[in-house]
C-alpha cells in the first residue's frame, strides 16, 4: 500500500495496487526477472540509481510488513546487509538465493536498479494502514 511521494509513475502504480501480503522485489541490475512478472528497469549507468537510493524511496512510500533477503548477502555484501538492517530496523527473513529467485515469480513487480554489487536484492511485503 502506497503512502506518498514516489515520482516514478510505474513504481507509484505498483505501490498503489498492492494489497496486504503482496510484495515487490528491488534488485541489482543483473537480477533475473521471471517471465510474466512486470519489470521496472531504472538503471541509467552502472551504479545509478543505487540499490540504497531505491530502497529508501520505496520504504518511505510503502507500508512494509516483512523484508526478505538472500542469506548470501550477509557474507558476500556486508555493506548492503548493514544498510538493510539499519534501514528497516526489524528482523529480516533470510532465504537461499535460489529460494529468493523462486519467490520473485510471485512478485507484483521487480524493480531493477543500476546496482552492480552482488546480492543487492530484497523482497518487500506489503502491510496495511491502521
Amino acid at each position: 500500500m502506497k503512502r506518498h511521494g514516489i515520482i516514478n509513475s510505474s513504481i507509484a502504480k505498483v505501490l498503489v495496487d498492492l494489497g496486504h501480503t503482496d510484495f515487490i522485489v528491488i534488485g541489482d541490475a543483473g537480477l533475473p526477472v521471471p517471465a510474466g512478472v512486470p519489470k521496472i528497469d531504472l538503471a541509467l549507468t552502472p551504479g545509478t540509481p543505487s540499490f540504497q537510493d531505491v530502497v529508501r524511496a520505496v520504504h518511505n512510500d510503502m507500508v512494509i510488513e516483512k523484508v526478505i533477503a538472500a542469506n548470501e548477502i550477509i557474507e558476500k555484501n556486508p555493506e548492503q546487509h548493514l544498510f538493510m538492517e539499519q534501514q528497516f530496523g526489524e528482523p529480516i527473513d533470510y532465504v537461499s538465493h535460489e529460494e529468493f529467485k523462486v519467490l520473485t515469480r510471485q512478485a507484483k513487480a521487480v524493480i531493477r536498479t543500476g546496482e552492480t554489487t552482488p546480492y543487492s536484492n530484497c523482497i518487500l511485503q506489503s502491510g496495511v494502514f491502521f
